[in-house]
C-alpha cells in the first residue's frame, strides 16, 4: 500500500508515474499476478475505498479514476512479468556458464572467509592486488611491468584469464579503467545482484549496502564504466552463446542496478555526517539516556503482542537499544562488519523464535520517537535510512534461516521435528540439521537445540544422524558430518548436554542381526575420536577423562578407541619413557644408597663409581626434567593457560599432581647439585672425595635433599601400574583412601593436642618434666612412665 501511494502522488507526472510502475513491477517479480487475481485486487480495493470513505468523497470519477490506475498497475506487473522473464532466464543461465569456471576458486574462498570471518576476505585482497597490479601493467611500472617484460624478452606466453574476475580485471586494464578500483567494491557484490535479479528487495539491499561502501571511496566514479568492461568480459566468456538477446538483457540488468545505485550515491556521506554530528554534540548525555530506555516502551505502547517476545531484565534490554542506536552510525561507518553483524543477529532471532512481522513497526516507532529529540530532516532521515536497511537484513535472515526444523526446537517437540526432517531428502538432512547458512553466516540447530534447553529435540536429532539409511547401493549416515560441522561436539556434551553423551557412543556402533557361531559382527565409527580433522591428535579421549564420569569412561565405544591408542600408538612410547626413568632411578640409588657407607670411608673405586653416577643423574635427569617444564611453562604462558593461587600466578600444568611431583623433584636434584660434597671437595682440589671439611659441612643438606629426592622418585614410578588392571584399581583405591587417612589423623592430632593441654591445665607437680609436651609424649610412647608419676606431697589429685 505505500508503493500504491507513491504511484497516486505522481500520478500528474508521466514519466515519473511510468518509473514508479515500473519499479513496483520489478518487486512483484516474484509474485505470479494474473487477470484473475488483479480483478479480485480491484474490485475489492474499490469496496474498501467506497466503505471507508462513502459516495461523497469517493465519487463516481474517483471510482473511475482509481479503477483505471489499478488495471493501468496490474497490467504493467503482467507485461513486466511476461516481457522481462525471457532476460531474466537469459541472464540467469549465462550466469551458470560464467560460474563454472569459478568453481574451484569460489570453493577455496569460501572455505577462507569461513575460517577468517574477518572484514575483508582473503578474495578481496586478492582482486584488490590485482588491480593494482594491472594498473601497473598499463602504466609499465611496478613489479608486474617488469615480470611481464621479461616474459616478453624470454618468449614465454602470457596466462589467459579464464574466470570472470580475471577477465574482468584484465579488461578493465586494457580499456584504460586499471585504477578504477572502485570496481572490486561491485565484483564483490555481483554475483549475489545477478543471482537475485528476479527479487527486487533483495537488489535493492545489496545495492543500498554497495552504496555504502562505495561512499568510502575517494576517487571519481563512472558507473558506466562497470557496464562496458562487464559486457566485454562476458562476450569473452561466451563467445558462442552470446548474442544482441544476452546484449539486451545484460543492459537492462546493469541500468536497473545503476539506477538504484545512483538514488543513493552521495547521500550517504551526508546522512553520516548528520548521524554524527547528532550523537555527538547536538543530543546530551541525559537525552541519550532517555532515548535508550524509551526505545523499547515506546515500541511495546504500539504493537503490544510484542511484549511476548520480550522476556529479558530492563538492564539488558536498554543495552540492547543502546546497540541498536550506536548501530545505524556504525552502518555508515563500517558497512561491510556491521552487515555480517546483523546476519548473526537475525540467525539469532531464528532460534529464538521472533517474527519478522515485528521488524517494520518497531523502525516505525523508533523513527517516531527520534523525531521528538532532533528537527533536522538530514538526521531523520540518515536514521530511517539505516534502521530500514538493518530491517530488511534481518527479515531477509531470519526468513531464511526459519526452517521447520528451526521452529521445531523453538517449540520443543519431537513429534513436530520428526515432521520437519520427513520432508527433508536423506542425502541433504544432516547438513540441514547441522548448520543454517545465511549469506556468511550460520546456525547449528544442533547447538541452538543444546543451548536453549530443548534437550528433546536435540537427542532426536543426535538419535537421526547417527541412524544407518540405505537407498538401494547408497547408504547415508551423518558420522561424518556431525564431526567434520561439530569437531567439538563431545565436548560441548560433556559441558552443556551430559545425558546425550550415551546416545552418540551408541549411534557410533553398528551391531549386525546375524549370528555366526554364538557372535555378530560389530562395528566401532571412532576415527574422529583419533584424529581431528587436520590430522592431528583428538581431544576427544581428554574431555572424557575430564568429565570424569565412569560411566561414560567405560563404553564400549570409548574403551574401543582408548585401547587403540594405547596399543597402537602411545604404549611403546610409555614404556620407553619409563624404561629411561627406571634407569636414572637405578643409577641414582648406586649413587647415594647401594656403595654408600655411613660408619667407614668409601674406597677410591666406589667414589669414582658414586661420582659417576651422580653426574649422569644431574645431566640425564635433571636437565632432562629442567627442559621438559620450560617447554610446558612456555606452553600455558603462549596459550594464556595461566590460574591464580592466593594471588600467585600458577602454570595449568602444575595442577597435576605428577608434573607437581615432577617438579619438586627437579628443585630437590638442583639443591643436590649446589650442595654435592664430590664437587666441593673437587673445587678444593682434593679430588673425588666426599671427606674434606667443605663436602662435610653440607652432608647434612645434602643428604635430606636425597632422602626426598629418593622418595618421589619412587612415587613417580606409580605410574608403571598402569600395565596391571589389579595394581591400578589398589593405586586408584588408594589415592582415594589418603584423603580420609589425612583426616583421621588431623583429627587425632587435634584431639590430643586438647587432651594434653587439657591436662596440663591441672594443678600439679611431676618429678622431672612440665609442659604438655610431655602427655603429647606419653600418646606417642615417646616419654617413660617414671617421667610422668606425680608427687604426693604436692597434690591432691588421685594417682589411681
Amino acid at each position: 500500500m505505500t508503493g500504491f501511494g507513491n504511484v497516486v502522488a505522481v500520478l500528474g507526472k508521466k514519466g515519473a508515474l511510468k518509473k514508479e510502475v515500473e519499479a513496483m513491477a520489478f518487486k512483484h517479480l516474484d509474485l505470479e499476478v494474473t487477470t484473475a487475481r488483479l480483478e479480485f485486487f480491484r474490485d475489492t480495493m474499490i469496496e474498501v475505498l467506497d466503505e471507508r470513505l462513502g459516495t461523497e468523497m469517493f465519487s463516481i470519477n474517483a471510482r473511475v479514476g482509481m479503477m483505471c490506475l489499478i488495471n493501468y498497475a496490474g497490467s504493467a506487473f503482467i507485461y513486466v512479468r511476461r516481457e522481462y522473464a525471457g532476460r531474466i532466464k537469459i541472464i540467469l543461465n549465462s550466469w551458470a556458464v560464467v560460474q563454472k569456471s569459478n568453481a574451484p576458486e569460489a570453493q577455496e574462498d569460501g572455505v577462507a572467509a569461513e575460517g577468517e570471518g574477518g572484514e575483508e576476505t582473503g578474495e578481496e585482497v586478492q582482486v584488490e592486488e590485482a588491480i593494482v597490479e594491472e594498473s601497473n601493467v598499463k602504466e609499465g611500472t611496478g613489479t608486474a611491468g617488469r615480470e611481464s617484460g621479461e616474459k616478453e624478452g624470454g618468449g614465454k606466453e602470457m596466462k589467459v584469464p579464464t574466470t570472470f574476475n580475471e577477465m574482468l580485471l584484465f579488461n578493465a586494464s586494457v580499456m584504460g579503467y586499471g585504477g578504477s578500483s572502485w570496481m572490486n567494491i561491485v565484483l564483490q557484490q555481483f554475483d549475489d545482484m545477478v543471482k537475485n535479479v528476479a527479487n527486487f528487495n533483495r537488489m535493492q539491499e545489496e545495492s543500498d549496502v554497495m552504496s555504502l561502501v562505495l561512499a568510502k571511496y575517494k576517487g571519481r566514479i563512472e558507473l558506466s564504466e562497470f557496464k562496458a568492461v562487464t559486457l566485454a568480459s562476458l562476450r569473452s566468456l561466451l563467445p558462442q552463446q552470446w548474442d544482441s538477446e544476452h546484449e539486451v538483457a545484460w543492459c537492462w540488468l546493469w541500468e536497473n542496478i545503476e539506477t538504484l545505485l545512483s538514488n543513493m550515491l552521495g547521500k550517504t556521506r551526508l546522512q553520516e555526517d548528520a548521524l554524527d554530528k547528532f550523537y555527538s554534540t547536538r543530543i546530551s548525555e541525559e537525552n541519550a539516556i532517555a532515548l535508550r530506555k524509551a526505545l523499547f516502551p515506546y515500541f511495546l505502547e504500539q504493537v503490544t503482542t510484542a511484549q511476548s517476545f520480550l522476556k529479558q531484565s530492563a538492564t539488558r534490554i536498554n543495552f540492547v537499544a543502546d546497540k541498536i542506536i550506536c548501530l545505524t552510525l556504525e552502518l555508515y561507518r563500517r558497512p561491510k562488519k556491521t552487515v555480517e553483524d546483523l546476519s548473526s543477529i537475525g540467525l539469532r532471532h531464528v532460534g529464538y523464535g521472533v517474527p519478522s512481522e515485528m521488524m517494520p513497526p518497531f523502525v516505525s516507532s523508533s523513527v517516531g520517537l527520534i523525531q521528538t529529540y532532533v528537527d533536522d530532516q538530514q538526521t531523520i532521515e540518515g536514521f530511517r535510512w539505516a534502521m530500514a536497511l538493518m530491517a530488511k537484513i534481518l527479515m531477509r535472515t531470519i526468513t531464511e534461516g526459519s526452517t521447520l526444523v528451526m521452529k521445531a526446537i523453538n517449540s520443543n517437540q519431537k513429534f513436530q521435528l520428526k515432521k520437519a526432517m520427513e520432508v527433508i531428502p536423506r542425502g541433504h538432512r544432516a547438513k540441514e540439521l547441522l548448520n543454517i547458512t545465511v549469506g556468511t553466516q550460520s546456525i547449528s540447530p544442533f547447538y541452538w537445540a543444546i543451548d536453549s534447553g530443548a534437550l528433546v529435540c536435540a537427542q532426536s536429532i543426535l538419535e537421526d544422524i547417527l541412524t544407518i539409511r540405505a537407498d538401494r547401493d547408497v547408504y547415508y549416515y551423518g558420522c561424518e558430518a556431525l564431526f567434520t560441522c561439530h569437531p567439538e561436539c563431545v565436548q560441548r556434551l560433556c559441558g552443556r548436554a551430559p545425558t546425550l553423551l550415551p546416545t552418540l557412543l551408541d549411534g557410533l556402533v553398528w551391531r549386525s542381526r546375524q549370528t555366526v557361531e554364538g557372535m555378530r559382527r560389530t562395528n566401532y565409527y571412532v576415527k574422529h575420536f583419533i584424529q581431528d580433522l587436520q590430522g592431528g591428535m583428538s581431544q576427544n579421549l581428554v574431555w572424557f577423562v575430564e568429565y570424569g564420569d565412569p560411566q561414560i569412561v567405560c563404553h564400549p565405544t570409548v574403551v574401543v578407541f582408548s585401547d587403540m591408542l594405547w596399543t597402537r600408538l602411545a604404549s611403546r612410547r610409555f614404556i620407553l619413557s619409563k624404561i629411561y626413568y627406571v634407569l636414572t632411578l637405578v643409577v641414582f640409588i648406586t649413587g647415594q644408597a647401594a656403595l654408600f657407607r655411613h660408619t667407614s670411608e668409601q674406597s677410591e673405586v666406589e667414589n669414582i663409581v658414586m661420582f659417576s653416577c651422580r653426574v649422569f643423574n644431574y645431566l640425564g635427569s635433571m636437565c632432562k626434567l629442567f627442559l621438559g617444564h620450560c617447554g610446558k611453562l612456555f606452553a600455558d604462558i603462549r596459550a594464556q593457560q595461566i590460574k591464580s593461587v592466593w594471588g600467585v600466578p600458577v602454570p595449568a600444568y602444575l595442577f597435576d599432581l605428577q608434573e607437581l611431583a615432577s617438579l619438586l623433584l627437579l628443585l630437590l636434584l638442583e639443591l643436590m647439585c649446589m650442595q654435592e660434597p664430590y664437587l666441593w671437595c673437587l673445587s678444593k682440589g682434593q679430588g673425588i672425595a666426599m671427606t674434606c671439611k667443605q663436602g662435610q659441612e653440607r652432608m647434612d643438606a645434602y643428604s635430606l635433599c636425597s632422602f626426598l629426592a629418593m622418595m618421589l622418585y619412587w612415587g613417580l614410578l606409580s605410574d608403571l601400574a598402569i600395565f596391571s588392571m589389579r595394581i591400578s584399581a589398589y593405586v586408584l583405591v588408594c589415592g582415594r583412601v589418603a584423603a580420609e587417612v589425612g583426616l583421621f589423623f588431623t583429627a587425632l592430632f587435634a584431639l590430643i593436642l586438647a587432651f594434653s593441654t587439657s591436662i596440663s591445665a591441672l594443678y600439679t607437680e611431676l618429678p622431672t618434666r612440665e609442659g604438655a609436651a610431655v602427655w603429647m609424649e606419653e600418646t606417642l610412647c615417646r616419654c617413660p612412665c617414671r617421667c610422668i608419676l606425680p608427687n604426693p606431697s604436692s597434690s591432691s589429685w588421685p594417682t589411681r
